[in-house]
């Protein structure tokens, strides 16, 4: 658990892990330089509570403290907490259970529940409840471009699985995006309790709003790299769909790694013109090609679920064929 500046929170999330049904575990707090109480109430934790241990960071920043922390780690079965955040007594028992039941090759999960002191707002409801959803239809991985199908701390899985995957042997951020495409990319399945588990913490110190390493353009990075890595197939001719600002960075981006590809949207003013010395074409297009795969920059939720069906209609299936980069 890494541990930043969380001393208003900290001792709340500790004592949801002591609560915890499942009384055998380890918790490894690494103290990443904080300047508030942090330290003071990991010292004090760890003297009173031996399966508490904790330890300053060796280097600076998320990637360093994980990767000090689990120098530590003996367990067979491996999670990552956030120090802000709350578990439900049930989570480490639930999410051992389904693990122990399904075994290796497998990465369990469970739903989340986001709160906050001031409200939570649309944008995070609406990523809680697709969550949500993806543990309910067993789509994560399907859905793995959209957005990180996995909450950074709320999984669990064996430690020889986790080894297989790098562990967290990466300076790629955003860290947790980057750790879920390097568990689809060793195979690994993603099976999911049907209980809440996980209380993630809305707040306005959280990285995730105030850390450079988790702007928007940085997931932009990851579902590009991982794409080309994993899924792009270049003997099937590759059309980018979307003429808005994400399908502009697209584009750019792929012609700086000089892939090809064709430009495609569903606005017939753009249709005929150039755009970065790139013709855009009518969607309609699709239809003439053979075995294409699409990357779909298209963000509005009507748009989205009109693509899909004139997608289906041509027979070209989500995760496989085409893309969401949403």
């Amino acid at each position: 658990m890494p541990v930043k500046n969380a001393g208003l929170y900290l001792e709340d999330c500790i004592i949801s892990i002591q609560s915890q049904t499942e009384t055998n575990w380890e918790l490894i707090a690494v103290n990443d330089a904080s300047t508030d109480n942090s330290e003071d109430l990991l010292n004090w934790f760890s003297s009173v509570d031996e399966r508490i241990h904790y330890l300053n960071n060796n280097g600076s920043g998320i990637i360093d403290a994980l990767k000090c922390g689990y120098t530590e780690a003996v367990g067979r079965f491996i999670h990552r907490m956030d120090a802000d955040d709350l578990m439900v007594p049930e989570k480490l028992a639930s999410l051992k259970e389904k693990l122990i039941h399904v075994g290796e090759g497998n990465v369990v999960t469970g739903k989340v529940e986001y709160f906050a002191a001031e409200g939570v707002n649309d944008g995070y409801l609406n990523y809680q409840n697709w969550l949500n959803e993806l543990c309910d239809k067993g789509t994560h991985w399907m859905e793995l471009f959209k957005e990180c199908v996995i909450a950074s701390p709320n999984w669990l899985v064996y430690r020889s699985d986790f080894e297989k995957c790098g562990a967290f042997n990466s300076e790629i951020y955003p860290e947790d995006y980057d750790l879920v495409f390097r568990m689809h990319q060793k195979g690994l399945n993603v099976v999911a309790v049907e209980t809440i588990t996980h209380l993630w913490r809305d707040h306005q110190e959280r990285s995730s709003r105030n850390d450079e390493n988790y702007a928007a353009y940085t997931f932009f990075e990851i579902k590009l790299r991982y794409f080309l890595a994993l899924k792009y197939d270049k003997n099937r001719p590759l059309m980018v769909w979307g003429s808005g600002k994400k399908g502009k960075d697209l584009a750019k981006k792929l012609q700086s790694k000089n892939v090809p590809f064709t430009w495609v949207s569903n606005n017939p003013n753009k249709h005929g013109k150039e755009i970065y010395d790139q013709l855009m074409e009518s969607f309609e297009s699709i239809a003439t090609k053979d075995q294409p795969q699409i990357i779909i920059t298209v963000a509005l939720k009507n748009a989205k679920t009109q693509i899909i069906d004139f997608l289906d209609k041509l027979m070209l299936e989500e995760g496989k064929d085409f893309f969401f980069f949403s």
